[in-house]
């Protein structure tokens, strides 16, 4: 059974202890970017995926959820920036970060009626300075979005507007499933997700030297500002995502969660 699931550093508390389960579970992980992996779900290429939520309210209709386990947050998360060198009611040009795909519809819901009309909107590779040198504003997200600054820029946190505005928690990431699995897969990816959970210190102490983020910066992020389950807070604020976006245009139809 093929599994695709991101490598950012909010995917690490699952990956790591997933892929030392995978050959005795009978899974075969596969790794890229939240965008990649919807598609490759979409195509048939995957069984299950960890995509973006806008991507499941996309395909709900013949996707099912899998409990108790999703990447989300609370407010303040970091990883999910609006970076504006002008006030947002004068942005001409924004870059978008290719890889997103929920960010934007969440970009579009808080902001949409503030930007001005005429926007242009251009996807590029991951490159906050290139991005940013060549437009006015730019949504940064996943690990480069980690303790960015820059001079002289707004810098909005989507998550945290969000929670402002609605009280609601914000569901980034879902694991979504195509078809029937086989018994025991959710009992492993429960078990691997329990083990990460117990090992953030440890998880932290890698991704300092992988990605040079201060280890303060890294153990503050895994264990304040991203929330793994997928319950009744989560359930309600993907729901009311989900209402949104169907206002919006979004997405076309409103479905009930359904899980596996």
């Amino acid at each position: 059974m093929l599994l695709g699931i991101h490598d950012f550093i909010n995917s690490q508390p699952l990956l790591g202890p997933l892929m030392k389960r995978a050959s005795e579970a009978g899974l075969e992980i596969k790794t890229g970017s939240p965008a990649q992996l919807a598609e490759q779900l979409s195509d048939g290429k995957l069984d299950m995926a960890m995509i973006p939520a806008i991507e499941y309210l996309k395909q709900a209709d013949h996707l099912r959820l899998l409990p108790n386990v999703s990447i989300s947050s609370r407010g303040k998360v970091g990883t999910v920036l609006l970076v504006s060198k002008v006030p947002l009611n004068t942005i001409h040009s924004l870059a978008l970060d290719n890889r997103s795909r929920t960010s934007v519809a969440l970009l579009h819901i808080l902001y949409s009626k503030v930007f001005p009309a005429g926007l242009k909107l251009s996807r590029l590779e991951p490159d906050a300075e290139k991005m940013l040198s060549q437009h006015d504003a730019a949504l940064i997200i996943g690990d480069q979005a980690l303790g960015f600054s820059k001079e002289g820029a707004s810098i909005y946190d989507l998550s945290e507007e969000w929670f402002k505005q609605t009280e609601k928690t914000f569901v980034h990431a879902v694991i979504a499933v195509r078809e029937g699995i086989k018994e025991g897969i959710v009992q492993t990816l429960m078990d691997a997700k329990q083990e990460g959970l117990q090992n953030l210190d440890r998880i932290a102490q890698t991704q300092e030297k992988i990605t040079g983020h201060p280890l303060f910066l890294l153990q503050d992020y895994l264990k304040n500002k991203i929330r793994y389950d997928f319950g009744q807070e989560e359930m309600e604020g993907l729901m009311h995502f989900q209402s949104l976006c169907h206002e919006a245009g979004l997405v076309s139809k409103k479905f009930p969660l359904r899980f596996v």
